[in-house]
């Protein structure tokens, strides 16, 4: 399986940004847009963006595969924030100094409570032993995904620890079909992945039903943009209107030294879902083998082993 950025952290935009003090169209009660300016981001620059490897950004939940207690597992993303006096402290310092700069954090006292199992994602900044917040004030990081905790239950959906698999949702041998299929645990491990589908944020890629969900997980930067435009402001914001392959979320370029930057279409002032997506255009096979499993997600889909879709969206459980 192709292996690019693995994502731990917040991805920067590939523009430098502004903030402007209107109503966001893409978080509820976030009272600030950030948008793209037309200068590149000199971390880009640096990264040579111009060599680097562009991906779908992919609008769903990230989640990681590592061990847990000796096994293998799923990790749904759980960032620490600031409880409700800390958060209040923090804006307001934000909004005095314009800058969330130099701002003092009590790590023991100012954040809400988390599993004993929590982990703190890679690069996470230590202090003293202590997790540190980001710039956006949030600490990064993971849970492990168990089958009794129904909060995460469309995490769990798409796995299946006593066979050691996850359903996974990539190209195919022919790059230009998807499949979805089932993916040994130990090939995706210390992988970074998105969780898409039926009840992930309003299902923008039209995926199953709620009477029958379908989830499925896409590793990232597995699904390559073809022929993308250049890093360009204007160049990037026609093709996002005009190109069928545009119908996206967003880009991820994969830098060759390891830097990951992105652009939303939020970013360059356009909406988020577009209807038909290219995604959900695509055409797709399942390739699920039928085997003793409890995961009732993995024996519906067993049901369609082999069966070809002309667009994703198509893919609908039998009843």
């Amino acid at each position: 399986m192709r292996r690019l950025g693995s994502v731990q952290q917040k991805i920067p935009c590939v523009f430098l940004t502004d903030v402007k003090p209107e109503p966001s169209s893409k978080r509820d009660r976030q009272q600030f847009q950030v948008i793209a300016t037309e200068n590149v981001n000199p971390v880009a620059v640096e990264a040579n963006i111009d060599g680097a490897v562009a991906t779908e950004k992919l609008d769903g939940t990230c989640c990681y595969v590592t061990l847990h207690q000796g096994r293998l597992y799923l990790w749904a993303r759980l960032d620490r924030k600031p409880n409700k006096q800390a958060d209040k402290r923090f804006k307001k310092h934000q909004h005095t100094h314009q800058s969330s700069k130099d701002f003092t954090w009590n790590v023991e006292e100012d954040f809400k409570a988390v599993s004993e199992m929590w982990i703190p994602a890679h690069k996470v900044r230590h202090h003293n032993g202590h997790p540190m917040p980001d710039e956006h004030g949030h600490i990064p990081g993971w849970v492990p995904v168990e089958k009794s905790n129904k909060q995460y239950c469309w995490h769990s959906s798409v796995v299946d620890y006593e066979v050691g698999s996850a359903l996974v949702l990539r190209p195919s041998s022919d790059e230009e079909v998807l499949e979805i299929t089932a993916v040994p645990l130990a090939d995706l491990q210390e992988h970074t992945l998105e969780l898409v589908g039926t009840s992930i944020n309003g299902n923008p890629y039209g995926l199953g039903s709620k009477k029958q969900p379908v989830h499925c997980l896409v590793p990232h930067g597995s699904i390559p943009v073809t022929n993308p435009p250049p890093v360009d402001f204007q160049q990037l914001c026609s093709w996002f209107q005009e190109s069928p392959a545009g119908r996206v979320e967003g880009i991820v370029w994969h830098c060759k030294d390891g830097t990951l930057v992105k652009v939303h279409r939020h970013h360059l002032g356009l909406r988020w879902p577009v209807g038909d997506t290219h995604l959900s255009s695509r055409s797709v096979v399942v390739r699920v083998d039928a085997y003793s499993s409890t995961n009732t997600l993995f024996t519906a889909l067993s049901a369609l082993n082999g069966h070809s879709f002309r667009r994703l969206q198509d893919v609908q459980l039998e009843s």
